[in-house]
């Protein structure tokens, strides 16, 4: 009798699997989603209503993409002039063009410039930005249109 007190009883049950560090897990991948997410949308600052063409390429690579926004401008002091936006600021200098675009280029090397330019705008304007695009050695620069609807 006195050896049946000290045997091991056996369990019918299997440990559980302990959840105690599940909620550190959890925040650990919210953090990291958090912190990988880009959720920055350009706030467009003029109008741009692009052109029809017949011919389109579409570009599958975004993040190589810099937009050039060229149109009139849609609210504000300058309502209605022409003016140029990269990012999410009106350029009033057109040489800062050729440092930010340089910049840019720096960071990436295959950069293409995509320039969304309003059908209203002035020329003058369009062309002494393809001259500041041209001194900051980016050379790769296309046109952005709307497929031509028959």
């Amino acid at each position: 009798m006195a050896s049946e007190r000290f045997q091991k009883r056996s369990a019918d049950t299997s440990p559980g699997i302990t959840t105690a560090s599940l909620p550190d897990i959890i925040f650990m991948l919210l953090i990291f989603f958090m912190v990988t997410t880009v959720l920055r949308e350009t706030e467009i600052q003029v109008r741009t209503e692009l052109p029809e063409a017949e011919a389109l390429t579409k570009i599958d690579q975004r993040r190589l993409i810099s937009n050039v926004y060229i149109g009139p401008v849609i609210r504000g002091p300058r309502e209605g002039e022409t003016a140029v936006q990269i990012d999410d600021a009106l350029i009033e200098d057109y040489t800062a063009i050729r440092t930010i675009m340089y910049n840019q280029l720096q960071e990436e090397p295959r950069l293409i410039v995509s320039l969304r330019v309003d059908r209203e705008s002035e020329m003058q304007v369009v062309n002494e930005v393809q001259q500041e695009l041209r001194e900051a050695g980016t050379l790769r620069i296309n046109y952005s249109s709307n497929p031509e609807l028959d």
